[in-house]
């Protein structure tokens, strides 16, 4: 039963963080201006990628019987990230918007490899959801520094 503990708690970890980049891409959606329809296209998909990753998540916690997290994460080194991003925006505008993005999307995969590198014992199936989840996140990753890159390139 302990196993089962463990695992739930690294699989609620994951739910967390998605719920910290759901709400990381809601704020920068309010925080870029109006014209910036690219990222606020971005920014809803990547949003929508972490419910789905909620999804997958929730349902192999049901299947080990454990609890569902529902809320964000409000401690630990990793979590605090995206709450720090919500104070970082300073003007509406897409520079910091794309760098508050990427720096969260760093804590994401941080907390992606400490799942993949826990003492507990992922079973196989569970360990490969982990890997799917972070290979997705990195893409989305790659996208916003493109972008981020792109727009210094283009202002500078």
């Amino acid at each position: 039963m302990e196993t089962n503990e463990d695992l739930v708690e690294v699989l609620n970890d994951l739910i967390r963080i998605n719920n910290d980049r759901i709400e990381g891409y809601e704020r920068a959606i309010n925080e870029v201006e109006d014209i910036d329809v690219d990222l606020r296209g971005i920014f809803q998909k990547m949003a929508n990628e972490s419910r789905e990753n909620i999804n997958e998540l929730s349902a192999e916690i049901r299947t080990l019987g454990g609890e569902i997290a529902t809320g964000t994460t409000n401690s630990g080194k990793i979590y605090r990230v995206w709450m720090d991003i919500k104070a970082t925006f300073t003007g509406h505008d897409r520079q910091s918007a794309l760098e508050s993005c990427e720096y969260g999307e760093d804590a994401a995969q941080e907390a992606y490899d400490d799942a993949l590198a826990t003492d507990v014992d992922l079973p196989v199936n569970i360990r490969q959801i982990i890997a799917n989840q972070k290979a997705e996140l990195l893409e989305s990753h790659n996208l916003i520094k493109k972008y981020r890159d792109l727009h210094q390139a283009v202002n500078n």
